[in-house]
Formats: C-alpha cells, structure tokens, sequence
C-alpha cells in the first residue's frame, strides 16, 4: 500500500501530547491522519487532517471512526476494546491488537498475565474493591506497608498510593484494585522494544527514570541508564521476553525495577509511545514515535542507538497554579546549548500536570543531567494572575 501523499488514512485513538508527537512523523511522510478525542481543545487538533470529538470509552464513536481510516492505532490504553474487536472482524487493522489491549488494559489482569507466563513481578493480590482490602488489612491478612494501584483509570502517579496503615485506605476510590508488595530497589528502569507485524524487533536503551517523591511522576529520564552493560542486557532481554509474550506490534513501553541484589521485576507496560522514549526525538537516531509509526505500516524500523546522551524534564504545572498557563523562563533555557523545549499545546495549568517535556543532549552524561537540573530549577509552569 502507498501510504505517502496518497489517499491512505491513520486512526488516532486520543488526541493528547503523545499523539501531538506522532503527528509530527507523518506530517513528515505526509501520510492522512485522523483523531478522536473527547476534549475540543486536545493537543492533537492544530496537527491532524480531521479531528472528531467522541468518547474513546463509547463503542458507537470509536466504532463509527474506525470505519472510515485503514489503520488504527491509539495513544492512550482506555479506549473500548468491544469496537477494536468489531472492527478487526471487518478488515480493519489495528495496532496494538485488541487482544494485546485486553491483557494490559487492566493492571489486575495484567499482574495474572505475567504470573501465568513466569515473567518476575512483584508479589500481588486482586481486590473487588478497596473496602474489601480494607477489611484483609484490619483483620490483619494483609501486611503494611504496601502499594495500592487501581486496576483502570489509573495515569501520571493518579491510581498508585503508598499504604502504610489502615487509615491510608480512607478517601481513595472504592474501586477494583491490586495490592502489591513494596519493592526495596535501586533503579526504576524502562526499555522500549519495538515490532512491526512482519516479526522484525529492535529495542532502545535502557533508560532509568527518578520520581518525583510527591507526586509520583517521571520527574527525569536519563539515557543510557547508569547502569553495568551486563545488567543493561538483561533487563533488554526480559524485555524482549515480555514482547515475545504478549505478541504486540507497535510500541511497548517495559517499565522495571532494579532491586537491591539486582534482580530485574516488571512493575508494568505500556503498549504505545511513552514518556520514557520523549529523549529520542532528540537523542537517537531514530525517536520512539517515527518507529511506532514505522511498526504499525509494517516498514523497515529503524536504528535505536543513541546519537548523544539524552536527558529529558518534565514539565508539570506549579504547585499553588491552575489557570491560564504561563512558561516563565522559557528564553534563558533555549540560550543554553543542546537544550529542546516541547510544549503539548495545553492552555490550562495546574498542579502537576504534564504540560510538556525538555530535553538536553550531551556528549558527556554527566554534563547532561547537570544541565537538566538547571533546567529543572529555572523554568516555571505557571499561569497568569
């Protein structure tokens, strides 16, 4: 098929940055693109040839949008998988699968899968609900401290809390949930791997992700992650593993943890672009969303190493803002040499939200992160007064 400066169209499941960022790819093949998203402000608006507003959870709108593209992909997991199904039956391709959706869309589920297929995680236990986890915790057959994660809706740190008594439970969402154990480790790790459907697979280095200690989200990404290359390889080769397994074509997001005795556990994935990968449009030769359009059209992938070392900050909205949105500082980071701004196109701030990322590339490592942590401290994602 010609996809390029032809009458071929893309689907988009989700309008957001991630979506923004793959737009960016096939303006550059000038490959049809159209997108549905709730939102009629969604970041992807400004950069599609159509743009539908519907529910990605409503089977009727995600089914009507898939009739009329070729392809469908989606950069967000909670999308209906009912209409994926329906529309797979009638010729339409989808990538990632809606059966590969299936078994990540839930992170219960997704806890069975790698359970079922030996692949090491955290020790875990599903839940109907948070009061009946409440209950094992009160009557003692649930040992603290622990995490707690909701099985869906769950992003950016929202659905993940540390449990350290009872009362910890209070508040939060009677929803189905998982409880998991506390893992003591060193590193939180990430890999990308990356199929098309013709079986060819290439992975991205591995990357370590620090959090922020609050808000539970991806505060730097740091490429390549300082850790040893027999460790390094490793964890790719598990990640490969966890592909292999759970057979998908496009993008997976592997997120691990290394522990204290070096053992690699699979915390979860994540079958679409990432916020692990943002460092690749800059620092590789080939970024994580060219490759995940690359898979999805059944094209030769291209390389994945690294040009430069690679940084990337997220930005998120000010604690004490939500409002207007105001980049403070945003001319004295761009004077800085091998630092790329991106901003996903959200008018409105407010406390930790993603409001766009930054990386900084170097040859030096070491010189990257020192850079990135001025970065970090000067610019300023406000709103106005």
């Amino acid at each position: 098929m010609n996809y390029f400066s032809s009458d071929f169209k893309l689907g988009i499941l989700g309008g957001g940055q991630l979506g923004k960022m793959l737009l960016s790819e096939t303006r550059k093949f000038d490959i049809q693109t159209y997108v549905l998203d709730p939102s009629e402000e969604a970041p992807c608006k400004i950069a599609c040839n159509k743009f539908f507003q519907g529910d990605l959870m409503d089977f009727d709108a995600v089914y009507n949008f898939g009739k009329l593209v070729d392809v469908l992909t989606f950069e967000i997991e909670l999308v209906n998988i009912e209409a994926l199904e329906k529309l797979e039956s009638e010729g339409i391709k989808v990538y990632p699968s809606s059966k590969t959706l299936k078994g990540i869309q839930n992170k219960g589920i997704q806890k069975d899968f790698y359970k079922e297929h030996q692949i090491p995680t955290a020790d875990y236990t599903r839940f109907e609900n948070t009061a009946t986890l409440q209950i094992a915790v009160e009557n003692n057959k649930i040992e603290l401290p622990f995490i707690w994660k909701c099985t869906e809706f769950g992003y950016d740190g929202n659905g993940v809390k540390v449990i350290r008594k009872s009362a910890d439970l209070d508040g939060l969402p009677n929803v189905e949930c998982i409880r998991e154990a506390m893992i003591p480790f060193k590193n939180e790790l990430a890999v990308i791997v990356c199929r098309n459907p013709s079986g060819e697979i290439r992975t991205y280095p591995v990357v370590e992700m620090e959090f922020h200690p609050e808000a539970n989200q991806v505060e730097y990404v740091i490429c390549p992650a300082r850790i040893d290359d027999e460790l390094a390889t490793k964890a790719r080769a598990i990640a490969l593993d966890v592909s292999e397994k759970f057979n998908h074509v496009g993008l997976l997001a592997v997120e691990m943890f290394q522990t204290e005795d070096d053992e690699i556990l699979i915390n979860e994935v994540a079958p679409r672009p990432h916020n692990s990968g943002h460092y690749s449009i800059e620092a590789s030769y080939t970024s994580q969303f060219e490759n995940h359009l690359r898979a999805i059209l059944d094209l030769p992938l291209g390389n994945t190493d690294s040009k430069l070392a690679g940084i990337m900050v997220n930005l998120v909205g000010e604690e004490g803002y939500t409002g207007d949105v105001v980049y403070e500082n945003m001319a004295e980071i761009l004077s800085w040499n091998g630092v790329t701004p991106h901003i996903y196109g959200k008018k409105q701030t407010r406390p930790f939200r993603k409001m766009g990322h930054v990386t900084i590339v170097n040859q030096d490592l070491a010189a990257a992160h020192s850079i990135a942590e001025k970065v970090k401290n000067t610019i300023r994602v406000i709103c106005t007064q």
